[in-house]
């Protein structure tokens, strides 16, 4: 293996009909001032979220949990690995370890702060837990090691004991509009189905704001800390193949119901570097205007802005890309038949770190 830096830069053109997937504190769709207009956005926590309960609901790999309920899910791990201990006991050792390894917790067993621990992690400390372990190091070392996949993509800050961060090898951008919009109001009512038929109006009214919007949207992560973090080359291409396969289906849930917006990306491209990650949202600075759609304009700009791209950086060793769209800019780089095969190519990474490439 060589000491070369790899970057997966991931980039997704996706439309979406009138909906609210992601509101601010007034219920108002999240926006943002891009290229001196209004564009709708999509926050990355939100979209991290939902990446993360698509690795839940679709794959078999170990996830962390983020919780205040530490001592309750570390007893859960000391009673799976000894029956004999009961959950009194099991809360008890668990607090116990919990406080030598420098994580506080009240007497109704909660942290202060929301902690992202691992399956792995917590199976480490239950086991540190029933052999009576107190070092510290030791303990620090059992919440530091063997992160899980999305630990080691999204990292975790613990503000009170900066030791136990765990840097982030994954990026993600607020998906931003590719053009302007301007946010509208959908008036609804409610009918009370047992009223009389004297009764006159509504049983409710009220109003929800929605737009719609064609979205850019990126992210990258640091192949060559993912595989420090995972252990090994394969362990980290395996996750990178689920990454992908996540950011491209996965979907913010809110308001859902209501807008039903479960599209699909209209494109994707996957370059692989090895100089450094690129955003290309400067193909969108200039805001796209049409009256007949904006998918097939977003997809153009964003395959002329890779050529563009090269003339500051290098170009990229491997690009893989799908569209549902035909343009006449087309990335130079292979033009997958469906997503299955684009997150096979992922293999070629290892070429890349083995330095074979």
């Amino acid at each position: 293996m060589n000491n070369q830096r790899t970057y997966l830069d991931i980039h997704v053109i996706q439309t979406l009909p009138p909906s609210n997937v992601n509101r601010d504190d007034s219920g108002s769709p999240k926006t943002a001032q891009y290229g001196g207009v209004q564009r709708a956005r999509v926050s990355s926590q939100a979209w991290k979220m939902a990446i993360r309960k698509y690795f839940a609901e679709n794959s078999a790999v170990n996830l962390g949990v983020r919780t205040k309920r530490l001592v309750d899910y570390v007893s859960n791990q000391i009673v799976a690995l000894d029956s004999s201990i009961d959950s009194e006991k099991a809360k008890d050792m668990a607090a116990k370890v919990l406080d030598a390894a420098n994580i506080k917790t009240d007497k109704n067993g909660l942290a202060k702060a929301l902690f992202f621990l691992g399956k792995n992690q917590a199976t480490a400390l239950a086991k540190a837990a029933i052999s009576g372990e107190t070092d510290k190091k030791y303990l620090k070392e059992c919440l530091n090691d063997n992160p899980d996949i999305d630990i080691a993509l999204f990292g975790r800050m613990v503000a009170s004991d900066p030791s136990l961060n765990e840097d982030a090898s994954a990026q993600v951008a607020h998906a931003i509009s590719t053009h302007a919009v301007q946010t509208e109001f959908d008036y609804y009512t409610a009918m009370d189905d047992l009223s009389s038929e004297e009764s006159q109006g509504a049983g409710m009214l009220g109003t929800i704001e929605y737009n719609s919007q064609t979205l850019y949207r990126y992210a990258n992560v640091a192949v060559h800390e993912l595989v420090q973090q995972l252990g090994s080359v394969d362990n980290a291409v395996e996750a990178l193949k689920l990454f992908v396969e996540a950011f491209s289906n996965s979907m913010p849930s809110g308001k859902i119901n209501t807008f039903a917006n479960a599209t699909l990306p209209q494109a994707i491209m996957v370059n692989i570097r090895t100089d450094r990650p690129v955003s290309l949202v400067s193909a969108f600075e200039k805001p796209v205007k049409s009256n007949n759609g904006y998918v097939e304009e977003s997809v153009s700009r964003l395959f002329s802005e890779l050529g563009k791209s090269e003339k500051f950086v290098e170009k990229p060793a491997f690009t893989f890309y799908i569209s549902q769209v035909d343009t006449k800019d087309v990335p130079e780089g292979k033009e997958e038949n469906s997503l299955k095969g684009l997150i096979s190519d992922l293999d070629s990474i290892k070429t890349l770190i083995h330095g074979e490439a």
